[in-house]
């Protein structure tokens, strides 16, 4: 919006010229995000607990958790704000690229805000039936498939997805990427929910991944970057980078409120948006595969639900009594079975985050 508004003034004063540099707009964003969590958090967490919108702790997770009963959830509204507010502000808001990524945001926004809604006010146990998460995931995930292939900034890479450590290593998959899309929103989605089960977990591991998607988006959206990194030139996602900074700044500030002992919790309103956020962001920028080492952790988490669940039925169906693989699934609550202390498994997570996200930026001189 100040794009549209300030720069055109550049004729009669020089200093709006500014407003043209992708990085002062980025900036500007993140800063923007940072201030508005700082200044309606604490707004925020008091019409929270006003309204006794409290998080509801299961009896079968980890007995140090009972005493968080009652901690002010659905926090993921300030996030959703604090992401959407600077992201129209300080981009270009008739870019397409930026219009998905919001559409994206919003919409798994609502969708985990019903389910919170239903799981915390009306005290349903399991919030929205599964079913119609899903559903909502998947439709979101035809309608940016639809987007992407109807309206791309290069129509020869429509369907075109990049393959790490291998060069030149991008390869049209045809008809089969709308499924991916819906896949990799969908995963990315219900990974980052699965992993918000500590205090500031997937909060900052959130903004580790962001950090590297914005990276790829400024240089992906140069000519001169992109080829000497040999990667894909995106034009127009440059824009992306914005995005990225406020979703930073989002995440920073609320982790101010978040981290342990959390003051607020983001529920499903906040981790299904984020987690949409990122998978679009790998969407729109070709990282799809690339994806899985960037967010190396939300991978480990869902992994290990899906052993838990699978080892358990197969023990069950073999010895006729169920096991558990791991103490508890997620990964994250075995290591608090095992005696790690919740700040240690979540600042140990962070460094593995980080470990993964530069590792995935060494796969660009590789191939």
């Amino acid at each position: 919006m100040l794009y549209h508004l300030l720069y055109p003034l550049r004729d009669f004063f020089f200093a709006f010229n500014v407003f043209q540099y992708i990085s002062f707009r980025a900036v500007g964003a993140a800063i923007t995000a940072l201030f508005i969590s700082f200044l309606l958090g604490p707004r925020v967490i008091k019409m929270l607990t006003r309204l006794q919108v409290g998080e509801t702790i299961r009896d079968s997770g980890p007995e140090s958790h009972q005493m968080k009963e009652g901690t002010p959830t659905m926090g993921g509204a300030l996030i959703i704000l604090a992401i959407v507010l600077p992201t129209l502000l300080w981009a270009k808001i008739g870019d397409i690229h930026i219009q998905i990524l919001l559409l994206a945001t919003v919409w798994m926004g609502m969708i985990g805000f019903f389910d919170d809604y239903l799981k915390v006010v009306k005290k349903y146990p399991d919030g929205l039936i599964a079913r119609y998460k899903m559903a909502g995931q998947i439709i979101l995930g035809l309608v940016i498939g639809y987007l992407v292939t109807t309206y791309p900034t290069v129509s020869e890479l429509r369907t075109v997805i990049s393959v790490p450590f291998i060069a030149n290593g991008h390869v049209d998959i045809g008809w089969l990427y709308i499924p991916l899309i819906i896949l990799v929103i969908t995963g990315t989605s219900n990974a980052v929910n699965l992993t918000d089960g500590l205090d500031g977990l997937s909060t900052g591991l959130v903004a580790i991944a962001t950090l590297v998607f914005g990276a790829i988006a400024y240089a992906s959206g140069r000519f001169d970057y992109s080829d000497y990194l040999n990667i894909l030139y995106l034009p127009g996602t440059g824009e992306l980078f914005i995005f990225c900074m406020a979703l930073i700044g989002a995440s920073i500030g609320f982790l101010w409120y978040n981290a342990n002992p959390a003051k607020i919790f983001m529920g499903d309103t906040g981790s299904l948006s984020m987690g949409a956020a990122l998978g679009t962001l790998a969407v729109l920028l070709k990282k799809e595969i690339l994806l899985i080492i960037i967010g190396g952790v939300f991978v480990a988490e869902s992994l290990s639900v899906i052993i838990q669940v699978g080892y358990f039925k197969y023990t069950k169906r073999k010895y006729g009594e169920g096991r558990k693989f791991f103490k508890m699934a997620p990964l994250h609550h075995h290591f608090e079975l095992s005696g790690w202390h919740e700040n240690h498994v979540v600042v140990r997570f962070w460094i593995i985050g980080i470990m993964c996200a530069l590792l995935s930026l060494t796969t660009f001189k590789i191939q």
